[in-house]
Formats: C-alpha cells, structure tokens, sequence
C-alpha cells in the first residue's frame, strides 16, 4: 500500500495547458476522488498518474519512488476503466488472469490470485461464464477482479460506473466502498457524479479548469466551501445562490424578500451572493412567493419558486406535504444558515 504524491504537475497540448500547476498528496489507504465538470481534466490527470499521459512538468511519486517518466506496467497501479474491456471469447476467470499469464506467472499462483479476487467479490459462481452471459455490473466486477489480480499498489478507477443503470450504480457503489475496507488499498477515483464522490470518498479534490479547487472530506467541502464553484457543485440539489448586498442591519436578499437578514456583514464587499442550501430555507404562509414545481419523493419534496423577477428556488421539506403549483408561499432564512461570497472573486466571507 502506497500513497501518491503529486507536484506542480502540468500538461500541455502544444501550447494548450489543461493541468495548472497540481500539487496534492493522497495518503497510503485513502480512497481520493477526483470530481467536477467535464472537461475540468480530472481524467487526464489519473492518467498522468497510470502513466498513460505523459507529464509536461512537475513531479509524480507513488510510495517512495518518482514515477513521473516510468512505463506504465512500471508504476505499480492498476486502472479500471469506463468500458469493461473484457475478451468475449475468454471466461472470466480467463479474463482476470490474463494479465498475469502474459508475464509468465506460475499457472498456480494465477489461480490462487484469480479465486481470491472471485471470493472478494462474490464472482466464485461466474469464473467458468463467458462475458456475454453476465450483467453489466458482474462485468465490471470482473474489471475490477483483473485488478484486484495484479496486486498494484494504487488502483485508479477512471468514471467506472457510468454504463451501468441507476439501480447497479447504487449497487455497485456499495461494492467498491466494501473492497476497499477490506483491502484498505489506495484508490483513486474520477467521476462528474458528485453523489459518487460523497459517497465512496475519504478526501475529495474539486477540480475546475484543470485546477483545484478545493481538497477535503466531504462533509468538510459541503459544510465550509471555499467558493461559489465548490459550494454549487457540492450538494443535490444544489445550494441556491443568490445575489445580495451589505445593508444596514445585515445583508439584503432581494430573492427572499425585502427583509434583511440581520448579520454582521462584511463592510469591505459591496456586491455578494448569499447562499442557502435547499434544506436551510423554510416556508411560512404568505404570498411574496408563488410554487412553480413540487418534486414528491415520498418522505421528502424539493419545492421550485420564485418571486417575480427574482432566481428560481429550491426548497427541501419533510414529510408528504406537496405544494400545488402556483400556490401562495413565504420564505424564512437564518442567518446562522446563510453562506456569504464576494460576488466579484467567488471567495467565500468567512
């Protein structure tokens, strides 16, 4: 089990550079994800790692060794990717030991690997099946098996689950958080689904433009964001995001009403946005709102608003209460519950 270290890492294109100068350590045993928009280079960046993607500057270690100009069957990692890239006409235990066979491993010890890695993930009954004869999931469970085989030191997982229909995602999810307890190995992990990254991670790293934005736990990025970026992208729904100005008394959110929110705010900012996360704004009667959509899920429901010329909101309540649309509503927020950002520079106002 080792960690992985990265420097100012960059990459560049010609004269396109899409990674800015990374710098981040993963721990031995963490399970990292890498999470934002597309095109944000999260996957380039795993595949610098894996060595797949060479490295314009910087410095790349995994354990105690720089990797950063090594092949990659000489980096110690193993990746899963998007598509399963099985071979049809071999049977799965054929397929998660092939990798093994082809640099000369004792047939033995490729058998012991393979029913190791069927028993860890629960494939023991499939190893004779070709890939045609499994689900989506089983299929990417054998991927991961072919892996788990090489004993690596590091597993990179590139958007593994993204195939695959929501109910198995779900289910799959769980099966990659329950290997890695029972591993306790390091794995890295790319995804734009920020439920996964909630989920599955230990440390996240938020990514936008070939940047990060911010690294943490994921509590830690949704409770205390360091800008506007991570704090609309972490969370579902998302954070409603408001514009909003210092007034006397406190800070004046037009979207809400024409109260202000008494706070201390920040005398040096003149324009703000004030955020609120959908389960911080509560409704009482009144009629400075009207109800555009109600989402029922049962023992929750995500209200969409509006005030007449103001953004759209997102309100979570509890319970099976469901606001008819077009109904007449009142908006209450505390300022405990409030976050504050420059407008101008994103920076949250701490």
């Amino acid at each position: 089990m080792s960690g992985v270290m990265l420097r100012n890492v960059i990459k560049k294109y010609g004269e396109t550079q899409v990674i800015h100068g990374v710098d981040l350590t993963v721990e031995p045993g963490e399970f990292c994800v890498f999470v934002g928009p597309s095109g944000c280079g999260k996957s380039t960046l795993l595949r610098m790692i894996a060595g797949l993607e060479e490295t314009s500057g910087g410095q790349i270690g995994i354990g105690a060794r720089d990797v950063t100009h090594l092949d990659p069957a000489q980096r110690g990692v193993a990746m899963v990717f998007q598509t399963y890239a099985l071979y049809p006409h071999m049977t799965v235990a054929e397929n998660m030991g092939f990798g093994l066979k082809m640099t000369g491993h004792p047939k033995a010890e490729i058998q012991q690997k393979v029913a190791r890695a069927a028993e860890i993930l629960r494939l023991h009954d499939y190893l004779a099946r070709k890939p045609k004869a499994l689900s989506g999931g089983q299929r990417q469970r054998v991927a991961i098996g072919r892996a788990i085989v090489r004993g690596p030191e590091v597993f990179l997982f590139d958007e593994p689950l993204s195939n695959l229909d929501a109910e198995l995602r779900v289910e799959m999810r769980v099966e990659i958080a329950r290997l890695h307890r029972e591993l306790g190995a390091t794995m890295i992990y790319v995804t734009h689904d920020q439920v996964e990254a909630m989920t599955l991670a230990s440390k996240i790293v938020v990514l936008r433009g070939g940047r990060v934005e911010q690294v943490g736990a994921p509590l830690d990025l949704y409770r205390d964001p360091d800008n506007l970026f991570v704090a609309g992208f972490i969370g579902s729904p998302a954070m409603n995001l408001l514009p909003a100005r210092a007034a006397e008394g406190g800070v004046s959110v037009p979207a809400l009403g024409p109260e202000v929110i008494a706070c201390r705010a920040p005398g040096h900012v003149a324009d703000l946005v004030a955020g609120f996360r959908p389960q911080s704004l509560h409704i009482l009667p009144g009629d400075s709102h009207s109800v555009e959509m109600t989402e029922a899920l049962g023992g929750v429901s995500f209200i969409h608003c509006a005030r007449a010329g103001q953004p759209k909101l997102v309100i979570e309540t509890r319970g099976q209460h469901v606001e008819r649309p077009g109904a007449p509503i009142a908006l209450r927020a505390e300022a405990a519950e409030m976050f504050l950002f420059d407008a101008g520079t994103g920076r949250r106002l701490r």
